[in-house]
C-alpha cells in the first residue's frame, strides 16, 4: 500500500557558501552592495562549506541516522548541488544514487534587491524597505521577487510530486534556509506567526539535518509526517568542522 508519504524525510540546507562569506564581509565593512560577480545560481560552495557536505556524507556512511537516503533531491542552485554531490562521494548514499535537481527547490528570489544590503536596500529602495516592515517578511514580495508565499506554492506542488513518485522511500532533499523553513511549514501545518518565531530563534545552520518520520493513520488515509529533529549540527561537530549559521541568500534582508 502506498502512503503518498516517505518512509523518512531529510531536509538539509547546502553547506557554507562564498555568497554566505561575502554577505558577511560586506556586513562587517558597512557596504550597501555584496560583493559578488555572476548569478545567485552559480555561486560555489566556500571550502569550509565543502567540508561541512563531506562530515555529513561520513555521518551517514557510519549509519548514524539508522539509514541511508535512496533518493536525492536537490536545488538546482550550484551550492545545493555540489553539497548533494560532496555528500554522496564521502559515503552518505550508495554511489550510484541519482541527483534529481528540481527547480521548485531553488533559493527565494529577491527580484531589483538581490546582492543588497539592509543599507543598500534603504538607500536605494526606501520604499520596499517601508513595504516590508509593514507586511512582513512572509508577504512581501519585492519587485521581480518572490513571498515566503510564493516558495510555499511552489513547495506544496514538490511535495505532492515526492509522495506520487516516492512514497515509502528514504528521501533527503538539499537545499536553502528558506526553503528548509518553509517545508517546516508545510509539513507541520503551522501558522504564520509560528514559524517566524522558528526563524527568529536561529538561522538554519549550513549541512544541519531536519528530519521527519512517516507514522501510519487509520487505516484508508495517508497517516502524517511527524518532526524528528531539526536544525541539528552534530555531523560537523563530531569532526570539528566549524559550524555556520550565515543567512543564506545574497540580498541583505533575506527571508
Amino acid at each position: 500500500m502506498t502512503t503518498g508519504w516517505p518512509e523518512t524525510l531529510w531536509i538539509v540546507r547546502h553547506g557554507e557558501s562564498a555568497g554566505n562569506v561575502a554577505r558577511d564581509a560586506a556586513y562587517q565593512q558597512g557596504l550597501a552592495r555584496i560583493e559578488l560577480s555572476g548569478r545567485d545560481v552559480d555561486v560555489p560552495l566556500s571550502d569550509l562549506g565543502r567540508r561541512q557536505a563531506e562530515s555529513l556524507g561520513h555521518w551517514f556512511s557510519q549509519g548514524k541516522e539508522g539509514g541511508q537516503p535512496n533518493v536525492l533531491l536537490s536545488s538546482p542552485y550550484l551550492r545545493a548541488q555540489d553539497t548533494a554531490r560532496l555528500f554522496r562521494d564521502a559515503g552518505g548514499c550508495p554511489p550510484d544514487t541519482r541527483i534529481h535537481l528540481d527547480e521548485r527547490l531553488r533559493e527565494k528570489e529577491f527580484g531589483i534587491l538581490d546582492g543588497l544590503t539592509g543599507r543598500g536596500i534603504r538607500a536605494e529602495f526606501p520604499h520596499q524597505s517601508e513595504l516590508r516592515a509593514t507586511l512582513g517578511k512572509f508577504y512581501h514580495r519585492p519587485p521581480g521577487g518572490e513571498s515566503w508565499c510564493d516558495v510555499i506554492f511552489r513547495l506544496r506542488a514538490m511535495l505532492d510530486t515526492v509522495g506520487l513518485h516516492h512514497s515509502g522511500c528514504r528521501v533527503m532533499i538539499v537545499a536553502h534556509q528558506v526553503v528548509v523553513l518553509c517545508l517546516r511549514y508545510i509539513i507541520e501545518e503551522m501558522t504564520e506567526q509560528e514559524i517566524l518565531a522558528i526563524d527568529a530563534q536561529k538561522d538554519v545552520a549550513n549541512c544541519s539535518i531536519t528530519e521527519y518520520r512517516h507514522h501510519p493513520g487509520p487505516e484508508g488515509t495517508d497517516g502524517e509526517m511527524r518532526l524528528v529533529r531539526y536544525n541539528v549540527t552534530a555531523p560537523m561537530e563530531v569532526e570539528h568542522t566549524p559550524v555556520t549559521r550565515e543567512p543564506d541568500a545574497i540580498v541583505g534582508n533575506r527571508g
